[in-house]
């Protein structure tokens, strides 16, 4: 499992021309999840995504994590982080989750998030969606559970 932090200052994802979550100032969150993914992955990295510290303190130094600075968590499912793409031009995706499989483990995250951080949004999980945001820094990790 992959999640692709980005500190912003507000994102937003849409589907349809319709605006379907969005947060101001936290992080936005790609998940992409692979096939050997289980829950406990799942709780694993939550946990650490919610304790990241990738907010400026009083120093200005990068001390604070999203439940610290009070933010928002905009999670946005991303099939493509689970792409290999260490040969030739075109990605592989034979680690990724069967969709099945990857759209229960997104839910029981975003379930999981939501009851342990309430300033919590969505997209929709297999929709074509337009994601917007300002990137704060710009600040973005690679979290891997």
């Amino acid at each position: 499992m992959k999640a692709l932090l980005q500190r912003v200052t507000n994102s937003s994802v849409s589907v349809d021309g319709r605006i379907v979550g969005q947060i101001d100032q936290g992080l936005l969150v790609l998940l992409g999840i692979d096939k050997q993914d289980t829950e406990a992955t799942a709780n694993k990295l939550l946990d650490k995504l919610l304790d990241y510290r990738v907010f400026m303190d009083a120093e200005g130094k990068m001390n604070l994590s999203v439940r610290q600075v009070n933010g928002g968590v905009l999670l946005v499912s991303q099939f493509t982080l689970s792409a290999d793409t260490r040969k030739g031009l075109r990605p592989s995706f034979s680690a990724a989750a069967t969709p099945l499989d990857a759209e229960r483990l997104y839910n029981y995250f975003l379930e999981q998030l939501s009851s342990k951080h309430p300033k919590t949004a969505s997209g929709i999980f297999g929709a074509a969606m337009q994601v917007s945001l300002v990137n704060d820094g710009p600040v973005t990790f690679l979290l891997e559970g």
